[in-house]
């Protein structure tokens, strides 16, 4: 599955992470994967939006192995 990283957690793990998935699981399944695997940028993980295929998902959404997921932080600005 392919992973895109926005703003600074782009910056942080990589804009286009690669991540092995064999079977389905729920966006919730993917926040904790990614969580454990990088464990610095949890919160962060936790806090931002998820879209699949171009589309927000909701916690419970399932993701399936050729899907494109974003990640897409909680940004500020003036």
């Amino acid at each position: 599955m392919k992973i895109l990283c926005f703003a600074d957690l782009g910056e942080k793990i990589g804009k286009n992470v690669e991540f092995p998935l064999e079977t389905t699981i729920t966006v919730r399944e993917l926040r904790e994967k990614l969580s454990e695997q990088y464990p610095l940028y949890q919160q962060q993980l936790q806090t931002c939006m998820v879209a699949i295929n171009q589309t927000y998902a909701e916690e419970e959404t399932v993701i399936s192995p050729d899907d494109v997921v974003a990640l897409i932080p909680p940004v500020s600005g003036g």
